[in-house]
Parts: C-alpha cells; sequence; structure tokens
C-alpha cells in the first residue's frame, strides 16, 4: 500500500492514546496535559526546540521512564498500570532507535540483530542468521552482515540500528533524532527510508526531532512542544500547521525565525 492509498484519517485505528501526561523532574514541572493520539499508519514527529522535553516524552511512551501523572495506551490497555508481564509484551511490539545506533561494538552487524531475534524467538541459527541479512537488506546494507559498527559510516551505523530495532518486526517504530550527526544527503536518504518502511510494512512510526527538512519531509502528524507555555501548543500534519498555525512561537520555530510560510 503507498502513501495515496492509505485509509482516511478518520477510518485508521488509534494505536496509542495519550491523555493528561506531565513531564517533570521533583517539583520542576517542565510539560503538563499533553494529549494526543496516533493512528495506524502515522510518520508522528515529536517536535520543539532543544530542552522542550521530546526525548524524554518518548521515554514515557516506551517504558523508559514513569510519567508524573497521566497515560499512556496501547488500544484498551494503559501501559502505565499495566503489571510488568503485560508491558513487557507491549514492549516486544516496539522497535527503538537511539541517537548514536546504540550497536553493540564488538559484535558485527549480524550478531547485533541476531540478539533480539536469540533472546525472544524459537528460530535456529541458521534461520536468525537468514532474518539478519533480510533486514539488513531492507536497510540498503545488503552484503554487509561480517562488518563492525566501527568499519561503517554515521548514515550506515544509523541504518544498521534501524535494522536491529526491526529484528521482531516491530508494529510501532520509535526513533529519536534520527538526523542527528548526519550530512544533509544522508539525513535524507534515512528519511527515504523511513517513509518506505512506513508504507511498505504499515508501521507506526514516531519520530523525536527538530529538524525542519526531516519535519516536512516525513511528517504526517505531528504535536509541538512549547517549554514556555509548559505544554502542547499545536498538533497535526506539520505542512497544515505551518500553514494556518497563528501562535507566533510555533510560526517561528517551523520558519527559523523569520515568519515566512513560503518560499520566495
Amino acid at each position: 500500500m503507498n502513501a495515496s492509498e492509505k485509509l482516511p484519517e478518520s477510518e485508521r485505528e488509534t494505536v496509542i492514546e495519550v491523555h493528561d501526561l506531565e513531564i517533570s523532574y521533583g517539583t520542576f514541572v517542565l510539560m503538563r496535559d499533553l494529549n494526543f493520539h496516533i493512528r495506524r499508519g502515522d510518520i508522528f514527529i515529536i517536535m520543539g526546540g532543544s530542552g522542550c522535553g521530546k526525548s524524554t516524552l518518548m521515554k514515557q511512551m516506551v517504558g523508559l521512564k514513569k510519567p508524573a501523572r497521566g497515560q499512556v495506551l496501547y488500544g484498551d490497555v494503559s501501559f502505565w498500570d499495566a503489571g510488568t508481564e503485560v508491558r513487557e509484551q507491549l514492549k516486544r511490539r516496539f522497535g527503538i532507535l537511539f541517537q548514536s545506533g546504540a550497536l553493540w561494538s564488538s559484535l558485527t552487524l549480524a550478531e547485533n540483530i541476531a540478539l533480539p531475534l536469540e533472546q525472544y524467538t524459537d528460530l535456529s541459527p541458521a534461520q536468525i542468521r537468514e532474518l539478519a541479512s533480510f533486514k539488513l537488506a531492507l536497510v540498503g546494507l545488503g552484503g554487509f552482515e561480517d562488518f563492525y559498527p566501527s568499519e561503517l559510516s554515521g548514515g550506515m551505523k544509523k541504518r544498521a540500528g534501524l535494522a536491529r530495532a526491526m529484528a521482531l518486526d516491530p508494529d510501532i517504530l520509535f526513533f529519536d533524532e534520527p538526523s542527528a550527526g548526519l550530512d544533509p544527503i544522508s539525513a535524507r536518504l534515512l528519511d527515504d527510508l523511513i517513509i518506505e518502511l512506513s508504507e511498505s510494512l504499515s508501521t507506526t512510526v514516531i519520530v523525536v526531532t527538530h529538524d525542519l527538512a526531516s519535519i516536512f519531509a516525513i511528517g504526517t502528524n505531528s504535536v509541538f512542544l512549547d517549554p514556555e507555555a509548559k505544554t502542547m501548543t499545536a498538533g497535526g500534519d506539520p505542512k497544515r500547521i505551518l500553514a494556518e498555525s497563528e501562535d507566533p512561537k510555533v510560526v517561528s520555530f517551523l520558519t527559523r525565525g523569520t515568519g515566512r510560510r513560503t518560499k520566495e
């Protein structure tokens, strides 16, 4: 199914709902009253300036940090109200690509991808090796199975990290600043890969980023976090937000401070 064939938004299943979420450190409240939902097939952007809580929000959604209050729902299951076993089952639906790629430097790419397969499946070593090769081929790294992370460029490391994130065929992929440290061409290639995977595998993608090129290239839905207001102040398709928002801080962020909504 390509992008033009996707179901209308109103007909797509809601896979994640965030209700009244609060991000705080001790008594210091960074964000409050976060409310949004993510539908199947969305490429959902969590955006805002540095220090607004984007990565922390992602950590709360994937189970790495408990929110001060509020809920993260997967279907009808409240993640933080569920028991440990249910949370672990939910986590197996996730694939996560961290900023650094987080590859084990002492393992080859095939061995990195094999780790979750060895832990969570009953596949034979030969089957795991074949599946690792397939995942690498999906991200354009076919033939690199026996390479070590130190032998790769920054863009290749990000793609290898993505292959590992996809090892268990997750329903939902999370990316934390995927273009960080990449040159513009490598960043664009990674954007293209995210779109391709979303469309070909019907995967829901959540991306934490402040990179405007990526936001407009891949985003189909989004939330904007405002550190001064301490809450979300915009949501929806980033292109629509840029065209329609009356909030000067949102417009400034999406235009790199120029305020110009269209190219001259």
